[in-house]
C-alpha cells in the first residue's frame, strides 16, 4: 500500500474532529467503491482510504501516527507489522454504503476481494447480524398529500424453521473448531495489513456442527418470501428513504436482524411543479380577461380554488393561493400553490372579433399621441 499521508488521503486536517474524518472517508468510500466505480485505479484508492481511516478513526492509532508517522502504527514506535484493520467495525459504521454486508458465512465482503481476506475476525459470542436489504416503491402526488401505504413482497434468510436457526439436527451438536481452537478467527498477514479474520472452516462461528440440520444444510436459515407494510407519511420527498428496522434478513448465532430501507419515488403530475412543500401551476387567460381582470377557477391535487385576477394582468404573473400545496413532512402549514397566468394569444378570429380590435387598435394609437 502507498506510503501517503494519512491526513492527504482523506483530505482532513491534522486537526480534525471525529466526526470530520468519518465524514471524509464516507465521500471516498461512496466515490471509489468498486461496485459504484469501474474506473481503472477506483479500488486502489477505496483501499487507500480504508487503511487511513482504520487509522485516524482510531484515538490510539492516530496519536502514535501523528508522533511517528507510519512507523508508529506498524507495530509501534520504531515497531515492524502491519496495520491491524477491524474490517468488521468499518462494516458496522458504514452498512448503508455496503449493503450490511458482514464477514462470516454469506458475507460476500467486498474487502475479501481487494484484500485477499474474508470479512473481518467475528467473535462466536457476537453473533452475525443479518444483511440489510433494499426495495423501493412508487406513488403519486395524492399519496404524497394524504400519505398512504404500500406492501412489499420480498424474499429473504430466516431462522430456519426445522432447527429454529441452530443448524443442527435432532441428536446433533456443536463442537470446538479445530482450525481456530474455538476463537471463530485466525491471523493473516499480507503486505502491509495484519488481519484477523474469520475462519473459513467454522465460517466465524468457533464451533461446527456434528450432525447438520436436512432442511437449511446446517446453514441455519431458509429463503422465506414474506409481505412487508411500509407506512409512507404526508409530504415525504422523492427519493427519501424509509428504514424498517430489523426487517431485513434474520441475524445468526445471537446477532441481531438486518434492516429493510425502503426508497420511495414520487411520479411526475404534470399539471403540477414540486417545490418542497410548494406546487406550480400554469392557466392561460384571454386578452379581454387579462384587461379587465376577472374571477378564475384554479385546478388544484383536491378539486378547484378560486383566484382573483386583477385588471391590467402582465402575461407571466405570480399568483399565490395559501394552503393548497402539499404538507411539510415533520408537521406545520401547508405549502402554498403558485399561478403563472399567461395570455392565450387566439389565432382564429372572426369577422366581428377583427372589427372590434381594430377600433380598440385605433383608440389606442389616438391615445399614444
Amino acid at each position: 500500500m502507498s506510503q501517503r499521508d494519512y491526513y492527504e488521503i482523506l483530505g482532513v486536517g491534522k486537526q480534525a474532529s471525529d466526526a470530520e474524518v468519518k465524514s471524509a472517508y464516507r465521500k471516498l468510500a461512496m466515490k471509489y467503491h468498486p461496485d459504484r466505480n469501474k474506473e481503472e485505479g477506483a479500488s486502489e484508492k477505496f483501499k487507500e482510504a480504508t487503511e487511513a481511516y482504520s487509522v485516524l478513526s482510531d484515538s490510539e492509532k492516530r496519536a502514535r501516527y501523528d508522533r511517528f508517522g507510519h512507523a508508529g502504527v506498524a507495530g509501534g514506535p520504531g515497531g515492524a507489522g502491519g496495520v491491524n484493520v477491524d474490517f468488521s467495525s468499518i462494516f458496522e459504521q458504514f452498512g448503508d454504503i455496503f449493503g450490511g454486508q458482514r464477514g462470516g458465512r454469506g458475507g460476500g465482503s467486498i474487502f475479501e476481494s481487494l484484500f485477499g481476506f474474508g470479512g473481518g475476525g467475528r467473535s462466536r459470542n457476537q453473533g452475525h447480524p443479518g444483511r440489510s436489504l433494499r426495495a423501493s416503491v412508487q406513488i403519486d402526488m395524492h399519496d404524497v398529500l394524504h400519505g398512504t401505504e404500500r406492501t412489499i413482497t420480498l424474499r429473504r434468510n430466516e431462522n430456519c424453521g426445522s432447527c429454529d436457526g441452530s443448524g443442527a439436527a435432532p441428536g446433533g451438536k456443536r463442537e470446538t473448531c479445530t482450525t481456530c481452537k474455538g476463537q471463530g478467527a485466525v491471523n493473516q498477514q499480507q503486505g502491509f495489513f495484519a488481519v484477523q479474520t474469520a475462519c473459513q472452516r467454522c465460517q466465524g462461528e468457533g464451533t461446527t456442527i456434528s450432525k447438520p440440520c436436512g432442511s437449511c444444510r446446517g446453514s441455519g436459515q431458509e429463503i422465506k418470501e414474506r409481505e412487508i407494510e411500509v407506512k409512507i407519511p404526508a409530504g415525504i420527498d422523492d427519493g427519501a428513504q424509509i428504514r424498517l428496522s430489523g426487517q431485513g434478513e434474520s441475524g445468526r448465532m445471537g446477532g441481531h436482524d438486518g434492516d429493510l430501507f425502503v426508497e420511495v419515488r414520487v411520479a411526475g403530475e404534470p399539471r403540477f411543479h414540486r417545490d418542497g412543500s410548494d406546487l406550480y401551476t400554469e392557466i392561460p387567460v384571454n386578452w379581454s380577461q387579462a384587461v379587465l381582470g376577472d374571477k378564475l377557477m384554479v385546478e388544484t391535487l383536491e378539486g378547484e380554488a378560486r383566484m382573483t385576477m386583477p385588471a391590467g394582468t402582465p402575461t407571466g404573473k405570480l399568483f399565490r393561493i395559501r394552503g393548497q400545496g402539499l404538507p411539510r413532512l415533520h408537521g406545520g402549514n401547508r405549502g402554498d400553490l403558485l399561478v403563472r397566468v399567461y395570455v392565450d394569444v387566439p389565432t382564429k378570429l372572426t369577422r366581428e372579433e377583427k372589427s372590434l380590435i381594430k377600433k380598440v387598435l385605433e383608440l389606442d394609437r389616438k391615445r399614444d399621441k
